[in-house]
């Protein structure tokens, strides 16, 4: 897929999430097939842009492939200036969020609750546009299906978004009332393909790769955006474009590979956030990796004792190395993708 001067790898994208998709773990995603990788989304606003959070969220550091971050906010012009700081740190595509749905964020106004207000979306989008059309650097938009059943105003925002100048249209499948329940609906997409001449991508309940084939098909998308089903499981994007290019499933990967990861995963993890910070944020990702594996609870309990990196790995390698005694490949795990599956 073509964004501006810039070419994806492939169509199948990982989502932005706050608390999950930092530099690691897009480095991950993208080393095991994902085609392109969005940022967490970083504020647009002056005062929190030296804090510690935001500037982890800004680190690219050998970060292969296209660079795209994605700037949230309310004000036209402080998200203007956020997308401009952003090229000057190395981004190379500019997403706007108008999908996330997380009460502090809709709170403000800014996610999804720009959905109420198109005049506004519009002005946003036009100001962004205008700071990155010099710079030839692609705009691009996350947005959900509309703020509740009663208003789904995703074509018409859509429609807008392409004639000011956005390049590229991701869609959760999901009103921002409904947050992560329920199933997400896929008939608006298609709607919002129907009618625009720029890429359109699909996100929201995409969880295997036959489910990743049925929402193309259905809907006629250029793409499809990974998010919860990742977490934990960042092979599903090779699994998903091995059955899509011969409609047979890949076999679960080797325990052994998942071992060398997740260690490689954490090693890269720490040097991002530190020895202190660096456990306790890990212990996320590798309750995501294990969670449904033989022994998940208690290794649980002592994983979570530990406060030294080195202690982790040792943990983690050791039950890895445990598992593997059982079987080689690793077994299927329960996939939690509930509301509550990430911060």
């Amino acid at each position: 897929m073509q964004l501006g001067e810039y070419f994806t790898e492939n169509n199948i994208f990982v989502a932005p999430m706050a608390g999950v998709t930092d530099r690691p773990f897009r480095t991950l995603c993208k080393k095991l097939g994902a085609g392109y990788a969005v940022s967490e989304m970083v504020t647009s606003r002056p005062d929190l842009i030296n804090s510690l959070k935001t500037q982890r969220r800004l680190n690219h550091v050998g970060e292969s492939g296209l660079i795209a971050v994605q700037i949230a906010g309310t004000e036209p012009d402080a998200m203007a200036e956020a997308a401009l700081f952003n090229i000057r740190r190395g981004a190379q595509i500019i997403d706007i969020n108008m999908g996330c749905p997380a009460k502090k964020v809709c709170n403000k106004w800014a996610g999804s609750a720009l959905m109420q207000d198109e005049t506004l979306a519009a002005s946003i989008i036009q100001s962004v546009v205008s700071a990155c059309a010099p710079l030839n650097v692609p705009v691009t938009l996350k947005m959900r299906t509309g703020w509740c059943e009663e208003v789904k105003n995703a074509s018409r925002i859509a429609t807008l978004a392409e004639d000011i100048g956005v390049q590229m249209i991701t869609v959760h499948g999901r009103t921002r009332e409904q947050g992560y329940k329920g199933h997400a609906e896929y008939d608006t997409i298609a709607h919002v393909k129907s009618i625009l001449n720029i890429p359109v991508v699909a996100n929201g309940d995409i969880d295997s790769p036959q489910k990743a084939a049925e929402v193309l098909a259905k809907t006629g998308v250029d793409a499809v955006m990974i998010g919860r089903a990742a977490m934990g499981r960042p092979w599903i994007f090779r699994e998903i474009t091995h059955y899509l290019q011969t409609g047979r499933l890949l076999a679960p990967p080797l325990i052994a590979e998942v071992k060398s990861l997740m260690l490689e995963h954490l090693e890269d993890h720490y040097s991002l956030y530190g020895e202190v910070m660096g456990v306790r944020s890990a212990r996320k990702h590798i309750g995501w990796y294990v969670k449904g594996l033989p022994g998940f609870e208690s290794f649980k309990d002592s994983m979570n004792k530990v406060q030294t990196t080195l202690e982790q790995l040792n943990i983690v390698g050791n039950y890895f190395d445990a598992l593997a005694q059982c079987s080689d490949r690793l077994p299927t795990a329960n996939i939690d993708i509930s509301e509550k599956a990430y911060e």
